[in-house]
């Protein structure tokens, strides 16, 4: 597998069919397509074009069983999400990774819950650099 940093960016719509992919872990044109247009509309090739570039870009791999090509991801997810995470970080909030908390806080209802695991893996993370 290829190391995130030394891969083409993602757009929004290639990130969500990435998400499907990782989900699914192998899937088809159709499965993703249906799963999209429960979130939002979007023409079926559209999809495909995105899948196209995908492959080009060597995000995914597919392999063909007939006339249908089932697709999965050429990079972890995790170490992608980190990558992301980290760009958008430096870019919208010029390194600071106390700007991108405030800012889900400020946009966000949590509840209970969601805040003490919120808490839970501060400290982990507070533990694990010790």
């Amino acid at each position: 597998m290829t190391d995130p940093q030394d891969m083409p960016g993602l757009s929004e719509a290639q990130l969500e069919i990435m998400n499907i992919i990782w989900e699914q872990s192998e899937t088809t044109l159709g499965e993703i397509w249906r799963e999209l247009q429960a979130k939002r509309t979007m023409a079926k090739n559209t999809v495909q074009t995105l899948l196209t570039r995908l492959v080009e870009k060597g995000w995914v791999s597919y392999r063909a069983e007939g006339k249908i090509f089932h697709y999965r991801a050429a990079v972890p997810k995790q170490p992608t999400m980190k990558h992301v995470v980290g760009r958008f970080v430096d870019t919208a909030f010029n390194g600071s990774a106390e700007g991108l908390v405030m800012a889900l806080l400020d946009s966000q209802e949590l509840d209970g819950d969601e805040v003490e695991r919120i808490r839970a893996l501060i400290d982990k993370a507070q533990r694990d650099r010790r």
